[in-house]
């Protein structure tokens, strides 16, 4: 069979991060410094789809790390609504694939213009977004020919938390960083076959996360949708306590993605309340009454939820053409989305 190129650019992945932080050291030394000098009281980012994910993982790191708040301040604000925002001592964070979405573009000009610096993640540094401002990190992933995006998720994602890591100058990261793609290599090799075999002719399933984690189960319920015609939903593990699990009764699928982290004896047990209403869940460790699904030894808390959706990757290409489904053109659908 000829491999998909969902499939190749999966494969990519671990050179492609070892690429971007290599070749993007001088300038992450630089934003590093700029962002001690400017000492922010904000972030802001602004981003959609897949990449607004990346930028969900960076709110949680970043709140984690340096106890700076990030919000997520909708495009429309600016490129519908045209409302003008106060962003004293502000960075702006914008992630998008092509950098030309008219309202990512709209909006981070609209927060240069209220006073934010702004830094551009794009796999175009080219196009608008990264040309105009202050700071760009390029991805460096080349084309990307499946409409499902996964090495430019990986890679924006990969490049806020080195932006993160040189900002605070924390070492143990940094470190954590150097050794990733050697992990994302491991990461691909990880077998989640049993979750396929229950998937298979699967209609719906919720994805469980916590932190950074929460951003992971939104991008993985994402990917359900776009190439495998699954009705996903991603809940944190203590929200889905609050009214979602009630629909969880025999037989219902749920992937709960737990870390070595503090949040990990809480969402255990959640895992395990689900597992007693009927559930078959299944999660990255071992809870009674659950399947094991394997993942990468831990690298750092900050990092193991990515290197978990690497897994998924390879495991969701597969799922797709098991389903009769074509992953690299799912139905309705293109690759960039030009929205106002």
């Amino acid at each position: 069979m000829t491999q998909t190129h969902m499939a190749r650019e999966i494969s990519e992945i671990p050179v492609l991060v070892d690429g971007l932080l290599t070749r993007n050291a001088d300038t992450l030394a630089e934003i590093g410094q700029a962002m001690r000098v400017l000492d922010p009281q904000l972030l802001t980012t602004v981003a959609r789809g897949s990449s607004d994910h990346a930028a969900s993982y960076l709110k949680y790191a970043c709140e984690i790390l340096t106890g700076v708040p990030v919000g997520s301040v909708g495009p429309s604000v600016a490129s519908v609504y045209g409302a003008k925002l106060r962003l004293p001592r502000t960075v702006s964070v914008g992630i998008s694939q092509s950098g030309r979405s008219p309202d990512i573009v709209t909006m981070t000009r609209a927060s240069a213009a209220a006073g934010a610096i702004t830094l551009a993640i794009t796999n175009h540094p080219e196009a608008p977004l990264g040309a105009d401002a202050d700071y760009c990190l390029p991805l460096g992933c080349g084309p990307e020919q499946s409409v499902a995006a996964t090495k430019t998720f990986v890679t924006s994602v990969v490049a806020a938390l080195a932006m993160l890591a040189h900002w605070t100058e924390d070492e143990s990261l940094k470190a954590a960083l150097d050794r990733l793609p050697e992990a994302c290599a491991a990461a691909l090799l990880q077998d989640w076959t049993p979750l396929a075999e229950r998937l298979v002719r699967a209609p719906a399933l919720y994805v469980l996360g916590r932190g950074p984690g929460y951003a992971i189960a939104s991008e993985i319920a994402l990917k359900f949708k776009e190439t495998s015609a699954i009705h996903a939903e991603a809940y944190s593990a203590a929200e889905v306590l609050h009214g979602p699990s009630a629909l969880v009764e025999r037989g219902f699928p749920v992937l709960g993605l737990i870390f070595d982290d503090r949040a990990r004896d809480g969402f255990r047990d959640t895992a395990a309340r689900l597992a007693g209403q009927g559930a078959d869940v299944f999660v990255t460790d071992s809870v009674p009454d659950t399947t094991a699904l394997p993942r990468t030894a831990p690298l750092h808390p900050l990092l193991d939820p990515l290197l978990s959706v690497v897994s998924f990757y390879v495991f969701i290409e597969a799922l797709a053409r098991r389903r009769g489904l074509q992953p690299d053109t799912p139905r309705h659908l293109r690759k960039v989305t030009e929205t106002v």
